[in-house]
């Protein structure tokens, strides 16, 4: 719960600035040096060295690539001794972005692997569905016996051969 509240201030001070993407690639940028070098994390958690020693060391990675406050943000994580909740604290970021911009993300399950053109009708359909602009994460499911499913928000669009046949399966036994 503490990276929602984080991830809110940020996001409040970026829409003040009018800079919510410059400190979203900012916070994937960071994210991206934190996944490469887990080590790194460790060392601005770590107990064992020098606070400013660590605050410095964030200033000198980042100052040059990422905005001011994201930088600052970034050192009062470290400071709180709550670094390790930068991924959760960037997730939620993400989160309020593509709120902010009525964008949605749906996770789209399928037996076999969609075409382009098969993924683009899908996008279209769930933007004219929901008003937002979709963005797609697909995977395929081979356990699925055709059709699709789509998991928006936690919404789901069940439209599996899978479901369809407990569907007709439920009508006959009634």
């Amino acid at each position: 719960m503490m990276s929602k509240e984080y991830a809110i201030a940020l996001f409040s001070l970026a829409k003040e600035n009018d800079c919510e993407v410059q400190y979203k690639q900012g916070l994937d940028l960071i994210a991206e040096v934190f996944e490469q070098n887990p080590e790194y994390v460790e060392f601005l958690a770590s107990p064992g060295v020098e606070k400013k020693q660590r605050l410095d060391a964030i200033k000198e990675a980042f100052s040059e690539s990422v905005p001011e406050q994201v930088v600052s943000f970034l050192q009062i994580l470290c400071e709180k001794n709550v670094i390790r909740s930068f991924k959760a604290c960037a997730d939620e970021y993400e989160k309020l972005y593509e709120f902010s911009q009525k964008i949605i993300t749906a996770k789209v399950t399928s037996a076999v692997e969609l075409t382009d053109a098969e993924k683009e009708k899908i996008r279209l359909g769930l933007e004219k569905k929901t008003g937002k602009t979709v963005m797609l994460e697909c995977k395929v499911d081979k356990s699925l016996i055709g059709g699709v499913m789509v998991d928006m928000d936690g919404t789901i669009l069940d439209g599996s051969l899978h479901r369809k046949l407990q569907d007709v399966k439920e009508v006959i036994g009634k």
